[in-house]
Formats: C-alpha cells, sequence, structure tokens
C-alpha cells in the first residue's frame, strides 16, 4: 500500500458501510460551527419573511461545504496544517490570525458561556445568566483538558444527536406547510431582506471553527490523499445535518413568530420557547430549551478544543521562517512525493497537541478573562472589533484556500478543479460583501 493510503497503521477504509463508521470530525466541525447567533439570525429571518429565504441557507449550506472540503483537502494533499499554508504565504497571514485569536476569544468567549447559561436559567432558575455561564465556561475548561480526541468525539456526536432530533422534532411539531416550503426554494429577495439573506449564508456552519477541521482529521489518524473520498463524505454528512437544522429552526421561526417584531439578541430563543410551551404545552417548551442547550454546548465545547489546537499550531508555525514549509509527518504527501517540496521543520503532532502548555493556556484565555465582559451590559467597542474581524475571517479563508489549492504546494490528487475553484471565488466575493456590510452596520 502506498503511503497516502496509509499512516501510522491507519489505513483509509473501503466501502460506503466503513466509511460511514469512520463518521466524526465533520460532525464536530458542523456542530461547533453552529451557535446561538445563528439560531438567532435563523430565527428572526424566519420571524419576518416566512420560509421566503430557505434557498439562502441551502446556499450558504453549499458554499461553507466547499470551503470545509477545500480545509480538509490541504491538509491530506500536502501532509501539513493549515497554518503552515499560511506562513508559505507570508508573515502577513499568521500575523492577522494571531491577532485575530487573541481579540475573537476574549468577546467570544463571553458570548459562547452566556449563550449557554441562558437555557440553563431556563430550564433550573436558581441563578442569573451570569453565573450559569460562568459554571458553564469552567465545566468546558476541564472536560476539554481532561478529555482525549476519541472521547471528546464520542461526546460530541450525543450532543449533535440530541440538538438534531430535538430542533428537527420541533420543526415537525408545528406542521409547515410544504408547498411554501418548497417555494422557498426559489431565489427572492423581498424588500429589506438583504441584510438577512447575507446572515443566513455567512452563519452556516460556523467561521474560525472552520479551520480546526484538519486538526480533528489529523487527530483521528487521516493522512494523505487516499483518505479524500472520506473527508469529503464526512464532510457532506455533517454539513447536511447542519443545512437540515437550520431549514427546521427558519421553520420554527416562520411558524411561530411570522410577524413579530423580534430583536437580534439570544433572548429572543426565549421567546420562542415561549411560546412553544403556550401551544403545545410545557413539554415542548422543554424540548426546545433542551436542544437549545445542547446546540449552545457543543458550540462551547468545540470551540475551546478546536480553536485551542488552532493556537497551539500557530505557536508552532510563528516559529519557523516564513516562506518554507514544515517538513511533513510520515507518511504524508510530502515526504517525497513528485513536485512538492519539503524544506526541514518542526511538523504539526497531533497525538501531543492537547498536552501542550499553549493548547491549556489557551483554554485558560478562552475561559476567565471574558468573564469580565458578563458584567458589563454593553460592550460596544470590543463588540464592534468582533463583528468586523469575524466577518473578515471568511474571506481570508476562501483566498487563502484559492491561492494554496492551486499550487504545487499540494498533491496534484488534491489540486483544486473548476467546481471547487467556482465555489471558492463565489464564497470568497459573498464574504468580501458580508463584510463590508458588517463594517457599514458596526460605524452606523
Amino acid at each position: 500500500m502506498s503511503a497516502p493510503d496509509q499512516v501510522a497503521g491507519v489505513e483509509a477504509p473501503r466501502g460506503v458501510g466503513a466509511k460511514i463508521r469512520q463518521v466524526g470530525p465533520g460532525l464536530l466541525a458542523a456542530a461547533t460551527g453552529v451557535g446561538a447567533g445563528d439560531l438567532v439570525a435563523t430565527m428572526v429571518a424566519g420571524a419576518r419573511f416566512g420560509t421566503v429565504l430557505l434557498w439562502a441557507a441551502v446556499l450558504g449550506t453549499v458554499l461553507k461545504l466547499a470551503l470545509a472540503e477545500g480545509v480538509g483537502r490541504w491538509h491530506l494533499a500536502s501532509g501539513t496544517t493549515l497554518l503552515d499554508g499560511w506562513r508559505r504565504l507570508g508573515y502577513w497571514a499568521t500575523a492577522f490570525f494571531g491577532v485575530y485569536m487573541v481579540i475573537w476569544g476574549f468577546v467570544y468567549g463571553a458570548t459562547a458561556m452566556s449563550a449557554v447559561g441562558l437555557p440553563l436559567n431556563a430550564l433550573f432558575d436558581g441563578l442569573s445568566v451570569r453565573y450559569w455561564a460562568m459554571i458553564a465556561g469552567v465545566v468546558a475548561l476541564l472536560l476539554v483538558w481532561a478529555q482525549r480526541y476519541e472521547v471528546f468525539e464520542k461526546f460530541m456526536t450525543v450532543l449533535v444527536g440530541i440538538k438534531f432530533l430535538s430542533v428537527v422534532s420541533v420543526a415537525v411539531l408545528v406542521s409547515p406547510d410544504l408547498g411554501a416550503l418548497a417555494t422557498g426554494l426559489v431565489p427572492r429577495l423581498p424588500a429589506g431582506s438583504i441584510i438577512y439573506v447575507l446572515g443566513l449564508i455567512g452563519g452556516v456552519g460556523g467561521t474560525i471553527t472552520m479551520a480546526a477541521y484538519g486538526y480533528w482529521m489529523f487527530a483521528k489518524g487521516w493522512k494523505g490523499t487516499g483518505w479524500l473520498s472520506m473527508m469529503r463524505l464526512d464532510n457532506a454528512v455533517g454539513y447536511v445535518m447542519t443545512g437540515v437544522f437550520v431549514i427546521a429552526m427558519l421553520v420554527v421561526g416562520a411558524e411561530i413568530l411570522l410577524g413579530q417584531d423580534l430583536t437580534e439578541s439570544d433572548r429572543g430563543l426565549l421567546t420562542l420557547g415561549t411560546e412553544l410551551g403556550g401551544r403545545y404545552g410545557e413539554w415542548a417548551r422543554i424540548l426546545f430549551l433542551v436542544g437549545f442547550l445542547a446546540v449552545t454546548g457543543s458550540s462551547l465545547l468545540g470551540v475551546w478544543n478546536g480553536v485551542s489546537l488552532l493556537f497551539t499550531d500557530w505557536t508552532r508555525a510563528i516559529r519557523l521562517p516564513h516562506g518554507a514549509r514544515a517538513e511533513a509527518g510520515p507518511g504524508s504527501p510530502g515526504s517525497g512525493a513528485a513536485g512538492v517540496d519539503t524544506p526541514p521543520g518542526e511538523a504539526y503532532e497531533a497525538e501531543a497537541a492537547e498536552r501542550r502548555v499553549p493548547f491549556r493556556g489557551y483554554l485558560l484565555w478562552l475561559t476567565f478573562p471574558p468573564m469580565l465582559l458578563l458584567f458589563i451590559d454593553r460592550p460596544f467597542g470590543l463588540t464592534l472589533v468582533y463583528g468586523v474581524l469575524g466577518a473578515a475571517f471568511m474571506p481570508f479563508l476562501g483566498i487563502t484556500l484559492l491561492l494554496l489549492l492551486n499550487s504545487r504546494r499540494v498533491e496534484r490528487a488534491g489540486r483544486s478543479g473548476w467546481l471547487s475553484n467556482v465555489l471558492l471565488v463565489a464564497a470568497s466575493a459573498l464574504f468580501v460583501v458580508l463584510l463590508v456590510t458588517e463594517v457599514a452596520t458596526r460605524l452606523s
């Protein structure tokens, strides 16, 4: 068997059944990428426009799938990480990402903890949202600190199942008009809908957490172009589930809250829970809140693990010369593949990443400093910076993937074809528009 097909005894599966049993990293990426903010954006769009913007949710799923496939393909076909690719592009890329992670982590830490605190407060009361948020942050810290990838994947898969079944069950409960739902697949732009269309397309499936996908693949032992078909199936399963989930949330918002003037805040989700309880009984409210908790909890845990892995790799990458590529790991395509240069360097080691000081240091950064923001009602300045940087990451990811995946830095089997290039260009252009819109909205 050739090196790309087998790395350290881990063989790429053959057959659909064997591949289905390997599905995992894609579920983690999809679970992490859908948080409370995505639920709110989808719910508000449904409340204002019904299911007319369903096409935007589907388009967003397709574009994010293309980006995620590009991330996975880079890792498998180059044998190195995305940080190695960005380092080859120049100092600007790693510098941007380093600054982004520090600011993003500080603000997102508070946002993620608050999002978990809301359903905990609604389910159990007793404590305010602020203190439930702090408890959630500390529990996530302890779980991620102690767990290894295998346990982490199983735990997250359970949360994915809970959130998927609960929200889809609620969507079935409200009995949507299937005819109207089908017409929502036809692209239309009602008056005042542009910002919601951009929000739906941009919000489906995460931002920075998409870059963590390759690290979860490496932790699972996937290396080499022999895993490309497995990676594509894994991605497809994760993002199809994400698309169904977002559509279900849009349906619930359209059927329960259509015509209501909701503010775009996480508490709007509690309004939805109250409406469900009033129509169908307390059990429906609890079902939705359990799903809400699974959504926010899986996003919190995924970020605590995935972005900490990214930060750990960033601390490795900045120690290497810019413009040079790290040495590929044993059995990876870079180790002797034709046309791929491999100057010596420090390779990323998935097995040791979660035990390293940078990983645990970033975990602490995500958890404790952001708790200060829980005592501030309107941290406007940081929110403005976070919003702009968050919107900036997606065109950065799309453009850098275009540069990397069309170069000799990857094996020919892993380079982009016309379909991938079309989707990556479309995603990059669309997210540039979203960035400009976000900046204009924040400044106004």
